[in-house]
């Protein structure tokens, strides 16, 4: 018999070619995901087609000034929403700023410093925070942080008081510092275990060959491990902040609960999600605060989105330029040569 010859069996077809029987299990399996997948897309057209429909009041009414107007009175069924615009991306960048360094940090460590043994029981820890309710982060902000932190809130706002909007003015107890804390603490998890990910995905050749040129261990993990992590880092650092724009109950223990927009970091403030939980229940009396609350929901939903579709744009940017750099080849140049 001749290399590479096959069998043909009864129907014409190939021993090697699967009946349409065989190929049935694949086609279901293809089917049933395509049918998953446009089955949430169409739950999202639906919740957002929805939004808009019982927020069509208030819309209508107050039009943009619904987002840049800064008057949130529900006494006189007044309701601009800047203020809570502003208060949710106040504390989501605080939360940015302090939590995304931390879980970096945190996945390097664990990633490329920590024992081997010890990696597995840190990585657990890690992410147990993400486990703990949201109500038990706001309390512990409320009877622990709040009071611990202000005298060194007081502090820092005398002593750097000649910085716009970061020093100077009255420091209260709850605040947008405070409610970006917290939402850095509940982030954490979920950007360090993105980033761990990422991190192990890093060729062991490019450590290896930055170590064998003389880096120490630290320029390895600055000129090999972050450049290939960082379109992954920076996907969950975006996943991270959706995760804080649409966080409620902690943030509404927190933040103040006042409908202005603060003058520095140390006054209260309010957030979207926050006004939703706390007016929802008293605004079934009011048909325009119900819809003013939709039209919240409605902007916190938009804001979301954006940031997810921020993140998928950073992290397939990331893969194309990997497969870029792996087709074209890379020249690595010893440390310290200025000719590179």
């Amino acid at each position: 018999m001749e290399a590479g010859a096959t069998t043909v069996v009864p129907g014409g077809r190939s021993s090697l070619e699967r009946s349409a029987g065989g190929r049935m299990p694949d086609r279901v399996l293809r089917w049933g995901l395509t049918a998953l997948a446009a089955a949430i897309l169409a739950l999202l057209a639906y919740f957002f087609v929805r939004l808009i429909g019982q927020s069509e009041d208030a819309l209508s009414r107050f039009g943009l000034s619904f987002v840049f107007g800064n008057d949130w009175d529900v006494s006189r069924n007044i309701y601009h929403g800047a203020a809570l615009v502003v208060g949710t991306l106040i504390t989501s960048a605080i939360a940015l700023v302090i939590g995304v360094p931390v879980a970096v940090a945190a996945a390097l460590f664990i990633q490329e410093l920590c024992p081997r043994r010890l990696r597995g029981p840190l990585s657990v820890l890690v992410d147990l925070l993400a486990a703990v309710p949201s109500v038990v982060y706001g309390l512990w902000g409320v009877f622990v942080l709040i009071p611990k932190l202000l005298p060194a809130e007081k502090w820092f706002a005398s002593t750097f008081s000649f910085i716009p909007w970061i020093g100077g003015g009255t420091v209260t107890g709850p605040n947008y510092f405070i409610a970006g804390l917290i939402l850095a603490i509940m982030i954490l998890p979920i950007v360090s275990a993105i980033s761990r990910e990422v991190i192990a995905t890093v060729p062991a050749e490019n450590k290896e060959a930055a170590l064998a040129l003389g880096a120490t261990r630290w320029e390895m993990i600055r000129m090999a491990v972050l450049p290939y992590a960082r379109p992954g880092i920076t996907g969950g650092a975006m996943l991270g902040l959706g995760r804080a724009i649409g966080e409620t109950i902690a943030v509404v223990l927190v933040i103040g609960n006042a409908p202005l927009i603060g003058h520095h970091l140390f006054n209260q403030g309010y957030s979207l999600a926050a006004a939703i939980a706390n007016e929802f229940g008293e605004a079934a009396n009011s048909q325009l605060h119900s819809s003013a609350l939709f039209a919240a929901g409605l902007v916190l939903f938009i804001l979301t989105l954006i940031v997810n579709v921020i993140a998928r744009y950073f992290v397939v940017r990331g893969q194309h330029g990997r497969r870029t750099a792996g087709a074209t080849g890379m020249t690595v140049a010893p440390v310290g040569d200025a000719s590179a």
